[in-house]
């Protein structure tokens, strides 16, 4: 079940945006590849509907679920479902002055090559991405064979101190008319950084939304005396189980 399911009741517009970001030296900071999204906190001035997860401020499209991604009892990323495809996305640290996409693209580039999988450089609506087919897991084939993979694209925007990454897989993959919706959403995401020093790559710090908290029973805020768990990287990051809920 998804965690939040928007019915397809509700109209909203859009608003386009030029971007002029500046840090705390007053020199422009990082903003390749994102003049009309995804936003920085500061830069967004629209009326979309957004689910607050934290880092990440993630628009739920009508007719789509979102769910988040669990690792060692700490979310580490939102997934939308729409229909037949879907798109996971992560938040992470960056440098003040310079993106890391264009390594990160290279590293995933090189594991998928190297692990059985394939990816080459494709130019996408958001600049450079990867055009990819990802192993599938054996559990999640019905019948298991060994090679087996599906086609995936992997989509990276720098941000001021931030990078967000995109990873979407089923018909969305192969489907321009199939990923509009989800490439819309991606647009809307709403990056919180915060001032908090962190090393580039290090996850954005996200959580389970407070109406989700109190239907499970639990307390939005952690108390003080609990230790947090070790904040996951770029580099250490596996697919995690699901939290679901119905709103």
């Amino acid at each position: 079940m998804p965690l939040f399911r928007r019915r397809r009741d509700d109209d909203v517009e859009d608003a386009d945006l030029e971007v002029g970001e500046l840090d705390g030296d007053g020199e422009p900071a990082a903003t390749p590849g994102r003049p009309h999204g995804p936003w920085d906190v500061d830069d967004v001035a629209d009326d979309v509907q957004r689910l607050d997860l934290g880092a990440l401020q993630v628009p739920v499209p009508e007719g789509c679920e979102v769910r988040v991604d669990v690792q060692d009892e700490q979310v580490v990323a939102a997934t939308l479902v729409d229909g037949r495809s879907a798109m996971q996305i992560h938040a992470f640290a960056a440098p003040r002055r310079e993106g890391i996409w264009d390594d990160v693209r290279a590293e995933i580039a090189d594991s998928l090559n190297g692990s059985g999988g394939a990816a080459e450089d494709a130019d996408g609506p958001f600049g450079r991405e990867l055009r990819a087919r990802i192993p599938v897991p054996p559990e999640a084939q019905p019948q298991p064979q060994p090679g087996q993979t599906q086609p995936a694209r992997f989509i990276g925007v720098d941000g001021p101190r931030w990078f967000l990454r995109a990873l979407v897989t089923g018909a969305a993959a192969t489907d321009p008319q199939q990923a509009a919706t989800l490439e819309q959403a991606f647009r809307d995401v709403v990056v919180v950084r915060g001032g908090e020093a962190m090393a580039p790559r290090d996850l954005l710090p996200l959580r389970l939304p407070r109406e989700a908290l109190q239907q499970m029973g639990q307390q939005p805020d952690q108390p003080e005396d609990q230790p947090e768990p070790a904040k996951p990287t770029l580099e250490m990051l596996e697919r995690g189980p699901e939290i679901t809920e119905t709103r």
